[in-house]
């Protein structure tokens, strides 16, 4: 009894012994990577409790906390790894080691990692010993002493510019006008002045009295207001004689030629919520400016410039220490084929109608001008548009916010050219070869298609050969043409000139179609497509570019929109050089010739080629409805120049006529 009693003293006694000696031997490398392991996990609070008595008597627990925190956060520390490295000193029963550590960041600036010692100290606590880390500012970064500070510089990175071909902006870093109000000169009038700057400005005036109370606006500072465009000469002076309004000149995005090129070069603008979730891992913050419609919108990675930022410590003695540095990157600048006074001149003499115009050079496929009419102004957006001058573009019937050259319509009679091209090259028509046709309407003789008949204006011609059916844009020829080629034939005819495709064009522009579900079926359908109608619907820049193939022997150039891009062949021999020739000499002779449809554009120095176009808009055969007037046309002596436009609702004034005589204005001004 005694011998096991005298047994289990000594196992008590030996397990104390084994937990004291466990309670007094603690391991600084345990401590380390404890500690190491918060700071990775940016456990500030928990890493102070394991500062030595020293360290604590340096810097309080809040500023300890405070400082890592504000520092990271100002420096946007992410991926933050924290660890112990072999030691070449081992705990040897001594009362302080240094141990090695790395760190290891990403920061605003690029990544930053450096390696350091830690000195840990072994102190007495309630019931033992453990190791605590003598901290000092070291451990943030090595070079940072204790009176240092550690600072952050943005260099912001310039956006691309856009040009036209000849050098002149489309949109530039150009600048702009602020006006604001300084609160302390305001005095006794400061209602008179609020309501006065309201009027001008058309903006609430509760939208200045906020602009006012912000927390950080001082008597004499300068309070931002509005922004407004330079060429706003009348408003700038009215502002700057209201007492306590001063006007500066601030850095902003320009768009010289505004309404005419804004469809196609867009704007930029806040970067909104929605927009931030989708691009923040792109680097992108809630105070950047992003594209919002057009070209700036669509090559907003280009265009975007990266900023820079370089953090640095600013000694006590003034001197600074690099830690890391990124530098700024300016956007891409970018140079289009687009002529910019062409462009204008071609929104100008379009005085507002809703349509839509483009100009090629039908040798190389390079896109002069791009146009929707009617427009908006972007400097306008760019500035800060009202919600009342929204409303008005919203409202507006012309819907000027509507991009038409992105949208397809029906083309009319001016894809005659291309259905006649389809009909020389499967064999179901020669130029020579007649069709006679009598009076105005026709069907087919078996009478399947019930009351339902195409029609054409004049039934002057009764054997009607390709060249006369095109002069006199004879709609009956061309849908017997459709009816000869039967549905597969057209449908791989139109598939040739890039029908069903997406063009090859860096803006996003809707596909040409041949029907709705991209089939056609015999009777009317196929004679009506065949002449422009039906479910037939054509971008305005495939409509121009479907004219190629008359002017390079069969090619189909694809539309280019840089200067960069060499001439590019889209779809290559989609017709026979002959056929071509064929084609364009009716082209000729459909201006040239007195009874042509388009003989109004006839100029003896400009010698123009082309086909108009009627699209009729209506439910039923029969009915009255809107009409768009077409008009595809090039300079046959200097063909470096070929024009596309449709003009909506021209029923009224004497249909495409009214089309050719602008694009006829056109060639005379350019010429």
């Amino acid at each position: 009894m005694i011998k096991k009693g005298m047994m289990l003293f000594c196992i008590i006694t030996f397990s104390s012994i084994l937990l004291s000696a466990c309670r007094e031997n603690p391991s600084p490398h345990d401590a380390l990577r404890k500690y190491t392991k918060l700071w990775t996990n940016q456990q500030f609070a928990d890493m102070y409790a394991m500062l030595s008595k020293q360290a604590k008597q340096n810097i309080s627990k809040e500023d300890f906390v405070n400082r890592y925190k504000k520092i990271y956060q100002d420096i946007e520390v992410t991926n933050l790894s924290v660890k112990p490295l072999p030691a070449k000193e081992k705990d040897s029963g001594k009362d302080e080691i240094k141990l090695p550590f790395s760190v290891k960041m990403n920061t605003i600036a690029g990544p930053i990692q450096f390696k350091h010692e830690a000195l840990l100290v072994k102190e007495k606590v309630q019931g033992g010993e453990q190791w605590h880390v003598q901290w000092d500012t070291t451990y943030i970064f090595p070079q940072l002493q204790k009176n240092d500070k550690v600072r952050i510089s943005l260099i912001s990175g310039k956006r691309g510019e856009i040009y036209d071909r000849n050098g002149l902006p489309l949109a530039m870093n150009g600048t702009a006008y602020e006006i604001g109000i300084i609160p302390g000169q305001m005095k006794e009038n400061e209602e008179t002045i609020k309501k006065e700057l309201s009027e001008l400005l058309h903006i609430p005036v509760e939208s200045i009295d906020e602009k006012l109370k912000a927390s950080w606006v001082q008597p004499d500072y300068f309070v931002p207001i509005k922004k407004v465009a330079k060429s706003e000469t009348t408003l700038l002076e009215k502002a700057r004689k209201i007492q306590a309004v001063a006007v500066k000149e601030v850095l902003e995005r320009e768009y010289p030629f505004a309404e005419a090129s804004a469809h196609l070069i867009g704007y930029i603008g806040t970067i909104t919520a929605e927009e931030l979730k989708t691009l923040k891992n792109k680097g992108y913050s809630s105070s950047d400016r992003i594209g919002k419609r057009g070209l700036e919108e669509w090559w907003e990675e280009r265009l975007r410039g990266k900023d820079g930022a370089k953090i640095y410590i600013e000694k006590s003695n003034g001197s600074t220490f690099t830690i890391a540095e990124v530098k700024a990157q300016d956007g891409e600048t970018i140079t289009l084929t687009l002529d910019a006074k062409l462009q204008k001149t071609i929104y100008e003499q379009m005085k507002g109608r809703a349509g839509t115009a483009v100009a090629i050079h039908p040798l190389t496929g390079e896109i002069l001008a791009l146009v929707s009419s009617p427009s908006f102004n972007p400097n306008q957006f760019v500035l800060g548009i009202s919600s009342e001058q929204y409303k008005k573009l919203e409202n507006d019937p012309a819907k000027p916010l509507i991009n038409r050259f992105a949208a397809t319509y029906a083309p009319g009679s001016a894809i005659k050219p291309v259905i006649g091209a389809i009909g020389l090259e499967k064999g179901a028509i020669t130029p020579e070869q007649t069709k006679t046709i009598i009076g105005k309407k026709w069907q087919p003789k078996d009478g399947s298609w019930g009351n339902y008949f195409v029609t054409r204006v004049s039934d002057r011609l009764q054997n009607v050969n390709l060249q006369n059916a095109l002069i006199y844009s004879d709609n009956i020829y061309f849908a017997m043409v459709g009816t000869d080629l039967g549905p597969d034939k057209l449908k791989e005819g139109l598939r040739s000139f890039g029908f069903a495709e997406n063009l090859p064009f860096p803006y996003p522009i809707q596909k040409s179609q041949i029907s709705n579900n991209g089939n056609l079926k015999t009777g009317p359908q196929l004679a009506d497509t065949s002449y422009g109608q039906g479910q037939m619907q054509m971008s305005i820049l495939h409509l121009a570019t479907a004219y190629t193939p008359f002017l390079n022997n069969g090619d189909l150039l694809q539309p280019i929109l840089e200067k960069s891009q060499q001439k590019t062949v889209w779809k290559q021999q989609i017709i026979s050089a002959k056929t071509a020739n064929i084609i364009a000499e009716g082209l000729k002779q459909v201006v040239a010739n007195p009874n042509g449809t388009a003989h109004s554009a006839y100029m003896k120095d400009v010698p123009l080629a082309g086909k108009t176009g009627t699209a009729e808009l209506k439910e039923n055969q029969g009915e009255k409805g809107k009409e768009n007037g077409l008009f595809v046309a090039y300079n046959t002596n200097n063909p470096d120049l070929l024009i596309a436009m449709l003009i909506e609702d021209v029923q009224h004034d004497h249909g495409s006529k009214y089309v050719v005589n602008i694009v006829k204005n056109i060639f005379q001004t350019v010429k």
